[in-house]
């Protein structure tokens, strides 16, 4: 055998054991950081002053913060997906969003030539043939795909170019089904909720992620839905180069969302910081189109009453609405209405619970704590993060708002317009709350 062939054998080799490398690596990592946890809530039990409690569990989330800081840093990919989800002021101890706020744009990026070898191989021409120019350094690069500034042949303006990182997809699905399996063991351990149900819709979406055709098909039904339900469209989708693919800012951007999940129920299911780009004029550009969801509109109705029943406070129709939409709950306290309804605050507004500054699920006094939830339907997953990468945004903006509040009309008017809602019914709500003018345009004349 040849340096050349050794070389290559030892190639195919290390890419054959690297997904087996990245399992020992997590779980050996995941169980460290988990156990580390159990036995402190065993140690912090024996002391009984509750400043040196706090004390004690700032430094654990310190301790722990800094492991799954390496942990998420050193096996990248889907695991800095990882920290943006848990990286907020609002979902984690705040040791952890210090440490991992950082590892949002740290996505290293793939070589050059690689990413040229990519493009050949899929578009069928030298990138030299295509382009005018393809910028080297790219704009940014993220778990999945990396984006270049170039500009096509005979053509006046930029585009952007998205690559994606050769080899990732494998690693990602082994990522996930790790995490699908841990997921499982916390939730029959220590959190009484789907999360396995949750980690399946993750599986499902983030395998979407690498389909690019399917992308700018999202793109593009998108792009139309805005156009043609608003005289200006609240949030810009960027524009398709369809024969180049191969496979005030809050408010704007939540209204955008109310009217995709509730209207639509087709809907952009990634809006990060990394995905949100503020143009000239405060106008938003919503980007990356990898993770959409097109929700049923059993549930897409269902949510819409779910959001009623936030916005007005209103706790046995929580409870109804959490029945329709087949999310199962088991009480383990005295105030059930109440605490259902904080739980629905808790997952799916923006504005958390009166005395909530912070999600804390191993809390005793957590809604998830006094409620189980043995079902939850994955397909609610998109709306769920959705919701909690708005609330991320809101709180690290310092604006403490409801979107169910602002989602109200548009819940109201998706109801009525599927017959679940009767004019009168919707003529007293709104004289009740000082409303009277013409919500619906040409639909409804209230």
């Amino acid at each position: 055998m040849d340096c050349l062939d050794l070389n290559e054998f030892q190639k195919k080799l290390s890419t054959h054991f690297r997904p087996w490398q990245r399992s020992i690596q997590f779980w050996l990592r995941a169980t460290d950081i988990y156990t580390g946890y159990k036995v402190f809530q065993l140690r912090v039990s024996f002391e009984k002053d509750v400043r040196k409690q706090e004390a004690m569990w700032e430094r654990q989330h310190e301790f722990a913060a800094d492991k799954l800081f390496h942990m998420c840093s050193d096996l990248g990919g889907f695991f800095l997906k990882v920290a943006q989800v848990i990286g907020k002021p609002d979902l984690a101890p705040a040791a952890w969003v210090r440490r991992l706020v950082t590892l949002c744009d740290q996505a290293p990026a793939t070589p050059l030539d690689v990413i040229q070898a990519v493009l050949e191989n899929e578009l069928g021409q030298c990138v030299d043939e295509l382009f005018e120019r393809f910028d080297a350094d790219p704009i940014g690069s993220a778990s999945i795909a990396q984006v270049h500034r170039a500009r096509l042949k005979g053509d006046k303006t930029d585009v952007v170019v998205k690559v994606q990182h050769p080899g990732v997809q494998d690693l990602m699905m082994t990522d996930i089904r790790n995490l699908k399996a841990f997921a499982l063991y916390i939730q029959k351990t220590d959190i009484k909720f789907d999360l396995h149900s949750i980690a399946k819709e993750m599986e499902k979406q983030i395998g979407f992620e690498f389909d690019f055709k399917r992308e700018a098909d999202a793109m593009e039904r998108i792009k139309r839905f805005m156009l043609e339900n608003n005289k200006k469209a609240p949030v810009m989708v960027p524009r398709v180069m369809r024969d180049m693919v191969t496979r005030n800012i809050l408010k704007s951007l939540t209204l955008a969302y109310g009217q995709m999940i509730l209207k639509s129920g087709f809907f952009h299911a990634d809006p990060h910081p990394g995905n949100i780009l503020i143009c000239k004029g405060s106008e938003v550009a919503l980007l990356d189109y990898g993770q959409v969801k097109d929700l049923p509109d059993n549930l897409r109705l269902g949510y819409a009453n779910l959001v009623l029943a936030i916005a007005d406070n209103d706790s046995l129709r929580v409870s109804k609405s959490y029945r329709e939409l087949g999310i199962d709950t088991l009480s383990k306290c005295d105030d059930e209405q109440k605490e259902m309804l904080k739980l629905a605050q808790t997952m799916f507004d923006t504005k958390l619970p009166p005395g909530v500054t912070m999600l804390q699920p191993f809390s005793d006094e957590s809604s998830i704590k006094k409620f189980s939830v043995p079902v939850f339907p994955e397909e609610l997953f998109s709306i769920l993060r959705t919701v909690h990468i708005l609330r991320g945004l809101s709180v690290g903006l310092g604006i403490n708002y409801s979107c169910a509040e602002q989602w109200r009309p548009i819940a109201e008017e998706a109801l009525y317009l599927a017959g679940r809602l009767k004019g009168e019914d919707l003529k007293t709500k709104r004289r009740r709350r000082g409303l009277f003018r013409r919500v619906f345009g040409r639909v409804v004349a209230l």
